[in-house]
């Protein structure tokens, strides 16, 4: 979309006072400003656009998260009043500021390739302004630990060069979006999870560069202590759950006592009590049976607390010798910036070999709909409708404990229309870390992008589980073993994140589109939740069959 329309009041949408020339303006049909705030024609002023920057935001970062949930808050409010993002008639000129070379450079590029006609040098052109405005991303990155002007925060989260690349519409829209995390989930933006990563509260993501196999001593017993870390992590999430089932059969025992107490009066003999009752002595066989319950849980406890007592003891032992030991454990600029390339990565895989690989954001390819970009907002109730379907997506089990565990979810901006799966979990902490997945923001279509990844964190988490056996057990073997039978090729992964798009989107709603094996080894492996069991046993005989097994099976207590 173009503007054809006068900006309003306070949008201003003058090219030369964001830094762009007016014949880069008429390429764009972009009206000029009304005249407030613009500098004079005739061209940025060179020596000031690449100076240091001395303004500073006050953008949040995400608040903490509750692992202890159960599902996913129904978000209605997906956006907020608009904010003056884009009445700073020197946007662009503050975006680029202190960036040095770089900064010249997309500049030029950005300026030569709106100008050019000719596809080749179009194509020329655009290659290098793609890679000029990641570099550009990483050197706003290193600066992430001290407060960015909105115009690089804004870079990073929504990829935006220069407001005269966005349609009014589309300038209204980002405005909207809120700002800062309400919502308790693990859902960042890309300038909020490289604000986390300085920070330290998350892990820097994995890549699959050769390590070095000689380790400065330090190094190792930083991993050390990461490892000892992970696995008090682990351990306080079991015993936070026994706990809880502690509270709860106390509380079931004290309403077993109140009812054993409760005696009957009989009249005829000066109201005495009479004896226990049926109720009352099935209440005696419950209370014993709650006190074996008890005991049990209580062990467990104990042996929980033994657990974290000899590992807050090794950690002790561990932060001793590590005293005066140079671990460069501290979160230095190299780092967000490496963190930043992870994330180039992953955008390239959202986008695969043919998609667009553009980094900016520009009129031509977002929709100024809102509720069609992913949002964090639009992400978690994506999410949520998928959950709905698969109850059992985040539940991990560890010690018998089972737990919902969401990953940290990476909101990318960029054009891609595959979400993916970077870790299932994190190295250290197999148990209950969150592992990590990407979500590109302006998809064609944002489920299907989130199906997607949230298909591939399925598919890594039971295939880490299986480990070495992932193409014998669970449901990764299972489904193997259909892929192998089938005599397939390509694959095996990418065939079942489309086998689990259909299961959610259709098979749900009860349109046949998988192969017969694949539905039986998803609905025993991912069964739906009991009310569409209910309704989809209705709906044809093969879900009656399947919903008939469910009632041999549970009667003959197990698989």
């Amino acid at each position: 979309m173009t503007d054809n329309g006068k900006p309003g009041p306070k949008q201003p949408d003058s090219s030369s006072g964001n830094g762009l020339d007016p014949d880069i303006a008429d390429l764009l049909a972009i009206e000029p400003d009304d005249g407030t705030g613009a500098p004079a024609a005739g061209g940025p002023d060179f020596s000031s656009l690449f100076g240091e920057e001395k303004k500073k935001d006050a953008a949040a970062s995400a608040g903490p998260v509750d692992t202890t949930k159960k599902r996913f808050e129904t978000i209605v409010n997906i956006e907020e009043a608009p904010k003056p993002f884009f009445n700073d008639p020197n946007f662009y000129k503050t975006l680029l500021a202190g960036e040095g070379d770089v900064a010249t450079r997309v500049h030029d590029l950005l300026s030569k390739f709106l100008k050019v006609t000719e596809p080749e040098e179009k194509s020329m052109y655009r290659s290098k302004l793609v890679s000029a405005f990641w570099e550009l991303g990483g050197n706003i990155a290193g600066k992430i630990g001290k407060e960015l002007p909105i115009p690089k925060r804004l870079c990073l989260r929504f990829g935006i060069l220069s407001p005269t690349l966005l349609s009014t519409e589309l300038r209204d829209m980002v405005s909207r979006v809120v700002f800062t995390n309400r919502t308790g989930e693990p859902v960042y933006y890309l300038d909020e999870w490289l604000d986390a990563i300085a920070k330290g509260t998350v892990r820097p993501s994995s890549t699959d560069e050769t390590k070095s196999v000689k380790k400065e001593v330090g190094q190792k017993m930083q991993e050390t202590v990461e490892k000892k870390q992970g696995q008090r992590q682990a351990e306080m999430t079991v015993l936070s759950n026994k706990v809880a089932q502690l509270d709860e059969r106390e509380a079931g025992l004290r309403g077993q006592v109140e009812r054993l107490l409760k005696h009957q009066i009989r009249e005829r003999f000066g109201n005495l009590k009479a004896p226990f009752s049926g109720e009352q002595k099935a209440a005696m066989t419950e209370i014993q049976e709650s006190l074996r319950s008890l005991g049990i849980l209580d062990a467990q406890i104990k042996e929980s607390y033994d657990t974290l007592e000899d590992i807050d003891k090794e950690l002790e032992v561990l932060g001793r010798k590590m005293e005066g030991v140079k671990t460069d454990s501290a979160v230095d600029s190299k780092t967000v910036v490496s963190e930043h390339g992870c994330v180039r990565q992953m955008a390239k895989m959202s986008c695969g070999r043919k998609g667009n690989h553009f980094p900016i954001m520009v009129t031509q390819f977002v929709r100024p709909q809102i509720k069609e970009i992913a949002t964090r907002e639009n992400a978690i109730n994506a999410m949520a409708q998928v959950e709905a379907m698969d109850p059992g997506l985040f539940l991990r089990t560890f010690k018998n404990q089972t737990t919902r565990i969401v990953p940290n979810v990476i909101l990318i901006p960029g054009y891609g229309d595959q979400g993916l799966c970077w870790e299932p979990f994190e190295k250290f902490n197999r148990s209950t870390s969150r592992g990590r997945i990407a979500i590109p923001m302006y998809p064609k279509n944002l489920i299907v992008s989130v199906l997607m990844a949230l298909a591939d964190l399925r598919w890594q988490v039971a295939k880490e589980k299986a480990s070495y056996y992932w193409m014998e057990e669970g449901l990764t073997g299972k489904y193997y073993q259909w892929f192998d039978g089938a005599k397939l090729k390509g694959d095996v992964r990418e065939y079942f994140i489309r086998d689990y798009m259909l299961w959610i989107t259709k098979e749900s709603q009860g349109m046949q589109k998988l192969d017969r094996e694949v539905r039986g080894i998803f609905w025993r492996n991912m069964p739906f939740p009991q009310p569409i069991k209910d309704n989809l046993r209705n709906r044809g005989f093969v879900y009656n069959e399947l919903y008939k097994k469910d009632a041999n099976i549970a009667a003959s207590d197990g698989y």
